[in-house]
């Protein structure tokens, strides 16, 4: 933690009504203290810092003008927002940040009255900005409703579903568009180039402000007539600049773009521009990784970087020797693979190609790879494309932001039994990122629809090995779903084979009692039979490969040979390989005692992967414990 604060000014605000006691002139100095605090602590405890970095001068500027938690504040995406936790009664606890039983690294309303919304996801602030801005309306409430999105985020569909409302539905919303030119990697599409391109006169935003004031004072306008005025303004700095402003054509009045690094100059023009009528949006250009030079020259890397030396910039990484790569790696290191072996093989992600490894394809094959922005039902629609043309796409998807292309999975793909192979990264319990970032939902949802393939490996011979039967057998789209971080084998680059969809395998014999396991989760029941088997009690272990579709034959031998069963996944347990069990047993007469492991019926806060384990009862020593007391139960 950041230490020798003596009589700092950030030691004396615990609150925003504490930074309201502060004068414009010392609001630079908070910001330069509140940018070191967060160096300091992060260079200990890692988090996503280049994001936060580049809105601390914003972050003071929003509370200093407006009365949070009042005034709504709604983050778009979380890394933005460590500063805001800072400021709002958090400061001490910090040090906590991301870690089990700590404060979370995202907002979360049930943490602090001042996180207006839950952040996890982009791209969802304009729309929840908007309702809680009409709900106040409706209400009769004095109140400002603040939604502050990344330029990333603004690739995302849901972001235009919201400017396109805003647009249409009368309220008084501010959306600040913080334009760093930079999401996680490099922002991509048409709307990344044109914030790039775009410029707007500030001298023309201070005379069209003065005119609306004047035409406001001899009420030649009123809230009835703001879209004629808008569209007089719009056609006014259309002819001015040469040049048609897209925010303006959603009838959304436009200021910017300005330095978002000036925080007396963001104060003043969130004073002037608060209080106007209708919907409006500040621009603002900021540098991801301001005041820390390795982060302002590399700020993918400074994501989310880990522990650093805050003085050298020395990214702290241990290296040990015949260490297992990444799930990710494999993954990307494999698709090159295959695609050296077939031009039809096409690489998709939704703005992270960072984090699933879909870099080692751009480099190699840059026409074959293709990062979409944040937009992940885009993703899987145009790899169902792809793939209606005769191309195989390898699309690939963080679990929990699949969610977001569900209809799609649906009816793009699964409808049409179009050969794909969905990659799930990031599945399962995913530790620090929490709630809104574990993947434990997918094997449910994905459970039900016709047509799909559903496999998980147990470890990296078996993703490349699931990589290669979806490639090799296209008979419609094949899911596979992967764990983030390492797996089991420094040796990982096998020679990959087929592995017979709808088959498991059985790992190790046994009479007493049946455990079957889904992906890597295998590995920690085999830790656990290992433990039991000492104390002689005999287990056999069933590998089950594919959820769907299941290898009925290796149930059929579970439900005559055995009383008691055991299932596990890093995955909800309502609906997933446990209920798929006992819905093969009900229907086919067999009555063994199941029961069922996984994550348990609610959302699970962050923490490290141990420590998420143990608190779902899927480490090694508790499911060895489910183990015994059913045997023990049995034998009585």
């Amino acid at each position: 933690m950041a230490d020798n604060m003596g009589e700092h000014l950030l030691n004396r605000i615990n609150y925003p009504a504490d930074l309201h006691q502060l004068s414009e002139e010392q609001l630079p100095e908070v910001c330069a203290e509140l940018r070191q605090y967060i160096i300091d602590v992060l260079s200990e405890n890692p988090g996503h810092l280049g994001a936060s970095l580049g809105t601390v001068e914003l972050t003071v500027a929003l509370h200093y003008v407006f009365n949070a938690p009042y005034d709504r504040i709604v983050w778009d995406v979380g890394h933005q927002a460590y500063g805001h936790k800072i400021l709002t009664g958090r400061r001490e606890a910090f040090h906590t940040l991301r870690k089990f039983g700590g404060i979370s690294g995202f907002p979360n309303p049930a943490e602090s009255e001042y996180d207006a919304f839950i952040a996890g996801h982009a791209s969802n602030s304009i729309s929840a900005a908007m309702g809680m801005a009409v709900a106040s309306a409706l209400k009769h409430e004095d109140r400002h409703v603040i939604a502050v999105i990344g330029d990333g985020a603004m690739t995302g569909g849901l972001a235009f579903e919201g400017l396109n409302n805003a647009s249409v539905n009368p309220n008084n919303l501010l959306i600040i568009l913080n334009d760093n030119n930079m999401a996680i990697d490099h922002s991509v599409g048409g709307l990344s180039q044109y914030l790039v391109d775009i410029t707007t006169s500030q001298a023309y935003n201070k005379m069209r402000y003065d005119v609306y004031r004047g035409l406001k004072k001899i009420k030649l306008i009123d809230d009835d007539r703001r879209d004629n005025i808008l569209r007089f303004n719009n056609s006014l700095k259309a002819l001015l600049t040469q040049q048609h402003n897209l925010f303006e054509g959603f009838s959304i009045r436009y200021f910017g773009p300005v330095d978002g690094h000036d925080v007396g100059y963001l104060v003043k023009l969130l004073n002037d521009i608060k209080d106007m009528q209708g919907p409006k949006l500040l621009h603002i250009k900021t540098k991801k990784g301001k005041g820390f030079k390795p982060a302002e020259e590399s700020a993918t890397e400074w994501h989310a970087p880990g522990r650093f030396n805050k003085e050298t910039g020395e990214r702290i990484i241990v290296h040990k020797l015949n260490e297992p790569q990444l799930y990710q790696d494999v993954f990307g290191h494999t698709l090159v693979e295959l695609a050296e072996k077939d031009k039809r093989i096409v690489g998709i992600t939704p703005a992270m190609p960072t984090g699933c490894s879909m870099t080692y394809m751009m480099k190699e094959f840059p026409d074959r790879a293709f990062d979409v922005g944040i937009a992940e039902g885009h993703a899987v629609t145009f790899s169902a494309g792809l793939a209606k043309e005769g191309m195989i796409p390898f699309c690939n998807v963080y679990s929990s932001f699949m969610q977001r292309a569900y209809d799609m999975v649906i009816h793009d793909v699964a409808l049409q039994k179009l050969h794909l192979i969905l990659c799930l990264d990031r599945a399962g319990l995913v530790g620090e990122d929490g709630a809104t970032h574990h993947g434990v939902f997918d094997l449910a949802y994905l459970r039900p629809i016709p047509n799909l393939v559903i496999s998980s490996p147990l470890n990296e011979w078996d993703l490349r090995n699931l990589m290669y039967t979806g490639y090799m057998i296209p008979d419609g789209p094949f899911v596979i779903r992967y764990p983030r971080g390492k797996g089991e084998k420094s040796d990982w680059r096998n020679e990959m084979q087929i592995l017979p969809i709808g088959k498991g395998r059985k790992l190790r014999d046994g009479h007493d009692i049946a455990v079957l396991t889904i992906g890597p989760i295998g590995n920690e029941a085999i830790k656990a039979i290992n433990q039991v088997e000492q104390e002689g009690i005999s287990v056999a272990h069933y590998d089950m490969i594919y959820l769907k579709p299941l290898d009925e034959e290796l149930l059929h031998e579970v439900g005559k040979k055995f009383s008691r069963v055991v299932t596990i996944e890093n995955g909800v347990i309502t609906g997933g390989l446990g209920s798929a069990v006992l819905e093969f047993m009900a229907d086919h007469g067999y009555t063994p005692q199941v029961k069922r492991i996984g994550v348990p019926d609610r959302f699970i806060e962050h923490g490290s992967i141990p420590e998420l384990y143990k608190l779902c009862g899927m480490d090694a020593d508790s499911i060895a414990g489910v183990i015994r007391q059913m045997c023990t139960v049995s034998d009585q």
